[in-house]
């Protein structure tokens, strides 16, 4: 380290360290990805189920598994935790949105459609990431079902209990 005889040397050496770090911290740039078809893509993820899930711009029509969202989703429970970050992120209507989901139950899928939506929106439009990071959708659930133990009826649930 180079000698410091005086307050004013110091007061540079501080300054130059602050225009050095400020360079080094900047927030990293993120870059919208698309398909050959101008889509984006996304996997999302939630207990047993897995989304691929697509956005283009279009008219707002939701496809799950080859049918309208309001069918395939019949609960408003599931179709609302669905649209969630499309109504977080203000686009509803402007997004074309075509999702294929397998595994688990319907809540299971609903999530996982949710998350994959949101992770494709942050691909289409980068600057979309903090209002749906900040809304908790881009985390994915990490909750599954605990595992059947031996010695027991279910995860933790004992037999029941005989006194005779």
């Amino acid at each position: 380290m180079a000698e410091l005889n005086s307050l004013e040397e110091l007061g540079g050496a501080v300054e130059g360290a602050a225009e050095a770090a400020t360079v080094e911290n900047t927030a990293p740039v993120y870059e919208q990805k698309l398909d050959a078809q101008g889509r984006a893509y996304a996997t999302g993820k939630r207990k047993d189920a897995i989304a691929r899930v697509w956005v283009k711009p279009g008219s707002g029509k939701i496809s799950v598994n080859g049918k309208d969202f309001n069918e395939y989703f019949a609960r408003p429970v599931l179709q609302m935790v669905m649209q969630q970050p499309i109504v977080a992120a203000a686009r509803d209507g402007q997004y074309d949105i075509v999702a294929t989901v397998k595994g688990g139950g319907l809540s299971g899928q609903a999530g996982a459609v949710r998350h994959g939506i949101s992770k494709a929106l942050t691909h289409y439009e980068p600057e979309l990431r903090g209002v749906l990071k900040k809304g908790g959708f881009l985390t994915r659930d990490s909750r599954v079902v605990e595992r059947k133990k031996y010695g027991r009826a279910k995860a933790r649930r004992s037999f029941q209990f005989s006194k005779r």
